[in-house]
């Protein structure tokens, strides 16, 4: 079997024959397999094992036969090696034993050593890469989204205490989002040098705050980490995850290839307000999965209608699975992408060379 490079393609904005197809967080608990795995060990246990971090992580590839792997790892790995103690608590989240409230807090916060302290994470990438027929998208947490959890302590609904410490007190909020920003650019950075093939900064949270504050307090560290990253010759998703449709406009800078959609904005709206500069991700809205098969492909069948408008579209979620989803529904999904966008795309390239033969 050939390399699948149907994701680099369609990250390049590319002509693809049909959609690839992947979806966050594939490799997780919708799979029977992967909860036998979860009783026996951790997330952070498993993600501390190589051999069996990249286990995990090909599971959907052999049973749904999606068009590229994510790395199974979480975001709050880097933030062990800066300084922070955390356990992923289950039916919590991430919670930080010693959460930032100060000035002082902030400055204690190290710089990253990827090699010394996460070779387990690169050595799971080399051992991917080295099986992977398809392309290998590594991943990181973007600074609001891990601010919120140092600062907050655990996951938030109201952000209070983040927001209390960007409003107040500026000048610490400034010098955290630089110092996650060094975290993010040097962990990204070893991940590529390991062989990932893209990766994607996840800002889950960031669609809390108005465009107005986002423009201000997070989007010039997320323009200095793809600044400094653009010389890496791999595809640079940004997904500013859920309740984000506003901030689209302000994206226009950044310096990456692809921008994630949630559900609430649809594809061709989506591109309008990014001005047509990117490749574009998504945008089923996860729950759908629960609907019965048909439902679920009238609304795929209308997402990729209005993808393959214009080159540049990769099929995914506009969040991460749920743990009530159906691992058969996922692969009948998967088929049905695969198939009809192949089917749609051949009738839209005979439609286009029918109308420049007829001079229309």
């Amino acid at each position: 079997m050939s390399y699948n490079d149907l994701f680099i393609r369609a990250c390049k904005q590319q002509p693809v024959d049909r959609l690839p197809v992947w979806y966050m967080r594939q490799a997780g608990r919708y799979d029977p397999d992967y909860r036998k795995i979860k009783e026996k060990y951790s997330l952070l246990e498993i993600c501390k094992q190589p051999e069996l971090a990249a286990e995990v992580t090909l599971m959907p590839i052999k049973k749904l036969g999606v068009d590229a792997a994510i790395l199974y790892s979480d975001i709050m790995n880097p933030v062990a090696s800066i300084g922070i103690d955390f356990d992923i608590v289950k039916n919590v989240g991430p919670v930080i034993d010693n959460p930032i409230r100060s000035a002082a807090d902030v400055e204690r916060l190290r710089p990253i050593q990827v090699e010394e302290h996460l070779p387990h994470i690169l050595r799971t990438i080399e051992l991917l890469v080295e099986q992977l027929e398809v392309p290998l998208i590594t991943f990181a947490g973007a600074p609001f989204t891990i601010a919120s959890y140092l600062i907050e302590g655990k996951p938030s609904k109201s952000y209070i205490r983040t927001k209390a410490l960007m409003y107040g007190e500026p000048a610490v909020w400034f010098q955290l989002m630089d110092k996650l920003g060094d975290m993010v650019i040097a962990y990204l950075k070893a991940h590529v040098a390991s062989g990932a093939k893209a990766f994607q900064l996840f800002d889950s949270w960031v669609g809390a705050l108005s465009p107005a504050d986002f423009q201000v307090y997070v989007l010039p560290t997320i323009e200095r980490i793809f600044n400094e990253l653009s010389h890496l010759d791999v595809p640079k998703i940004y997904f500013p995850g859920v309740s984000s449709g506003e901030l689209l406009p302000y994206l226009h800078n950044v310096k990456a290839d692809v921008i994630g959609l949630d559900w609430r904005v649809r594809i061709s709206e989506g591109r309008n307000r990014l001005a047509g500069k990117f490749a574009v991700q998504g945008n089923l809205d996860p729950y759908v999965l629960t609907a019965p098969l048909s439902v679920i492909q009238e609304q795929a069948k209308a997402i990729i209608d209005d993808g393959i408008r214009e080159p540049g579209y990769v099929f995914n979620l506009g969040h991460g699975l749920f743990p009530e989803a159906s691992l058969e529904k996922l692969k009948e999904l998967t088929d049905f992408i695969h198939d009809y966008s192949r089917q749609a795309i051949a009738a839209q390239s005979a439609n286009a060379t029918s109308k420049q033969e007829s001079g229309v």
